[in-house]
């Protein structure tokens, strides 16, 4: 585990997460086009007080990867299909 330093609304943090998890932040971070620290200050902001910031940062990685699992399959339009009979 690796301690990191970020700055969430002005004020420098520190939060120490496993690797994969900062990894993953970073991705999810990327996939939304915002920073590292623009994510974490959200994560921040809707965490409960009893929740530090790293435990509700694993805990979004978690829902975020466990949410892209559960998409539903895309609706394909009405029609006829590809004959599969023969």
């Amino acid at each position: 585990m690796k301690k990191r330093s970020l700055s969430i609304a002005g004020h420098a943090t520190s939060i120490s997460i496993e690797e994969p998890f900062w990894q993953a932040l970073r991705e999810i971070a990327t996939a939304r086009s915002i920073s590292v620290a623009a994510l974490a200050a959200e994560i921040d902001g809707a965490r409960t007080p009893e929740t530090n910031l790293s435990s509700a940062i694993r805990l979004h990685v978690l829902a975020w990867y466990q949410a892209r699992e559960t998409r539903p399959a895309p609706v394909l339009p009405d029609g006829p299909g590809p004959d599969l009979t023969g």
